[in-house]
């Protein structure tokens, strides 16, 4: 089950939104900053976004982990 979102003030929530849309990889440094883990934070922005704004920012998360490459066997042959 999804951590619910933390109860946050209006500002407190902009700066975390800023935070979380600016990091990349955006969870920690908003982890650091304002204390909100991955689950909490995801809970907040679906919350507080646009179901468009959150897709466009749960994407760039995935390429900021960057590409993943595929090992072939035996030993990159």
């Amino acid at each position: 089950m999804a951590k619910s979102a933390p109860k946050l003030s209006p500002d407190e929530i902009k700066r975390v939104i800023a935070t979380a849309w600016e990091d990349k990889p955006p969870y920690s440094q908003v982890l650091r900053e304002h204390g909100i883990g991955h689950g909490e934070l995801v809970a907040l922005l679906k919350r507080e976004l646009t179901p468009a704004a959150y897709k466009l920012w749960a994407a760039k998360g995935k390429t900021a982990k960057g590409p993943v490459s595929k090992s072939t066997w035996p030993h990159g042959r």
